[in-house]
């Protein structure tokens, strides 16, 4: 299968630039459901990059719902609902698109974490705590921590039971990762890793305890936490 992918330079954000180039053929029906994506060290030399820069990309696209990995064979494109999310790229960010960013996540991913406390799955509780480990576990807090991280939302957002999450916060996770990788190189690293780690702790603790009360309240912790990692203080009415 021949690329036909141009080489990116190398400019920040490339994972996200990348998985837009795929999303854009899987909504445009070039990508099928079922389809195999080309290996990572295809890709990496199609368009320029680190395999670490793909496997970046890869796993934004899985946070959108757009594709699904299996272990040992490579990704795949998974079936979608008709009716899908589509956001332009989030090619530059600003002060104000992060603090809209936040004023939508804020009561999304709070209750998204309650919902997840009631209904998650015991796979779904695997799941994310193996994306915790990964948090926990990473050595690269810029690539692969980001992904994991994203992965660990993710998780959150489809153990509600309410597909809308799992759609919203795929669609807005190139947003996220972007405020994460900026969290993390703006801040004092060790510090960031450390709050990182006990914030995820705090709301995985709280779903497995089945405790929505607590879930969502580790939840506001952890967005106004990661808020103020990017120099953002978050109004609340109630």
């Amino acid at each position: 299968m021949e690329s036909g992918f141009e080489q990116i330079k190398r400019v920040a954000h490339l994972p996200t630039r990348i998985a837009s180039e795929f999303a854009k053929r899987i909504y445009d029906g070039a990508l099928q459901p079922g389809d195999k994506l080309p290996t990572e060290h295809a890709l990496s030399k199609s368009f320029g990059v680190s395999r670490t820069v793909v496997r970046e990309a890869i796993a934004q696209l899985r946070s959108e719902g757009l594709v699904e990995t299996r272990q040992g064979v490579g990704a795949f494109v998974r079936e979608r609902p008709a009716r899908q999310i589509l956001l332009e790229d989030a090619k530059s960010m600003d002060r104000r698109n992060f603090r809209d960013l936040y004023q939508l996540r804020v009561p999304l991913e709070m209750e998204a974490a309650a919902l997840a406390a009631t209904h998650h799955t015991a796979e779904q509780m695997e799941a994310l705590n193996a994306a915790l480990a990964q948090i926990c576990a990473s050595e690269d807090w810029g690539n692969s921590g980001v992904a994991a991280d994203l992965d660990f939302h993710r998780i959150i957002a489809e153990s509600t039971g309410n597909n809308y999450f799992a759609q919203f916060i795929g669609a807005i996770s190139d947003r996220i990762s972007h405020v994460i990788a900026i969290a993390r190189t703006e801040g004092q690293l060790e510090e960031v890793i450390e709050r990182t780690i006990e914030e995820h702790t705090a709301i995985r603790d709280a779903i497995r305890t089945k405790d929505p009360v607590m879930a969502r309240a580790a939840m506001r912790r952890h967005l106004i936490g990661s808020a103020q990692r990017v120099g953002l203080t978050l109004e609340f009415y109630v």
